[in-house]
């Protein structure tokens, strides 16, 4: 446990040398990086990877606003610095990489390099996304369900094991019309469990020794993670000063062919852009042939390895 920015973190640890922080997603926990761990410590870097604000092991302020962006941006550097460290490389998938991304934006003299997984970078679009979305999907653009106070904690914490399976394999590469161009559309009345499928089996990256950690993590329930969706629109406002700018320090893209994110309304010709919005892209953003949403799940030895190599020449 760690003091930070006026809380605690969980944080699990491995390894000796330059820092790189792994920030997870939702729904997940530090547990989401464990096939990074080895390698990256192997390759000689000190990994750490928090349980972020509202999950896991770590503290969960009631109020709404206490998860902005700034927020959680705020908990990145803290955590560097309460480590000892002046810099760090810093890796987020899902809702990580936005941080990741803010941190690198908002702080490049903190960032050695940032590498975001299936959510590209920022650029701040023309209008608030709550607002945009709920007008573009009539409301069913689960970004809007998820900001409706109690409805998807309803949900999700009646049983928070089956929550958890249907989520995660839903929004897998094995999961049936994986791929498919779809929204992640919801009905607000049936909720999002409705129809996602229930798999008998498990897929090979998530077993149900995994299953049950994440189960446990997510005890206290779901309010806190979902508030950081209830801070899109008010992140657009904070963020209003850096309207125009890009992230500057050293970095990478990844993303899977058959994960839904990547295909949400502009993130296509946004991505198809990046070389030249990014000019310290590294490489071409790199697809992952086959791999959902759960990047560094489904693809660990791929991911691992353009991590080291992006990690490694940058070390100096």
């Amino acid at each position: 446990m760690i003091d930070v920015n006026g809380i605690q973190l969980h944080i699990a640890e491995q390894g000796e040398g330059p820092l790189v922080v792994l920030l997870h997603g939702f729904p997940e926990s530090w547990h989401s990086w464990r096939h990074q761990f080895g390698p990256l410590a192997e390759a000689g870097f000190r990994v750490v990877a928090p349980d972020q604000r509202g999950y896991g092991g770590s503290d969960r302020p009631e109020d709404v606003a206490a998860y902005s962006i700034l927020h959680l941006v705020g908990d990145v550097v803290g955590l560097i610095h309460a480590l000892g460290e002046e810099r760090a490389f810093v890796v987020g998938h899902d809702w990580g990489a936005p941080v990741a991304w803010h941190t690198a934006l908002l702080r490049p003299d903190v960032v050695r390099g940032v590498a975001g997984l299936s959510v590209p970078p920022p650029f701040r679009g023309s209008r608030p996304p709550l607002q945009a979305m709920q007008e573009r999907f009539e409301g069913r653009f689960y970004w809007n369900y998820f900001n409706r106070p109690g409805a998807a904690e309803a949900e999700f914490d009646a049983d928070p094991r089956t929550a958890l399976r249907k989520l995660l394999y839903s929004t897998s590469g094995d999961a049936p019309g994986a791929g498919r161009p779809e929204q992640a559309l919801v009905d607000p009345e049936r909720g999002w469990l409705a129809d996602a499928p229930n798999p008998e089996v498990l897929p090979a990256w998530l077993t149900e020794g995994d299953l049950d950690l994440l189960t446990e993590s997510f005890e206290p329930g779901f309010t806190g993670a979902l508030n950081w969706y209830r801070n899109l629109d008010r992140n657009w406002e904070l963020t209003a000063p850096w309207q125009g700018t890009v992230v500057s320090p050293p970095a990478l893209y990844m993303y899977g062919d058959r994960d839904l994110v990547p295909a949400f309304p502009g993130t296509p010709e946004l991505i198809e852009r990046l070389p030249d919005l990014m000019p310290n892209l590294r490489r071409k953003p790199l697809v992952l042939p086959g791999c959902g949403h759960w990047t560094q799940q489904e693809r660990p030895a791929e991911v691992n390895e353009a991590l080291i190599d992006f990690l490694t020449e940058l070390r100096g």
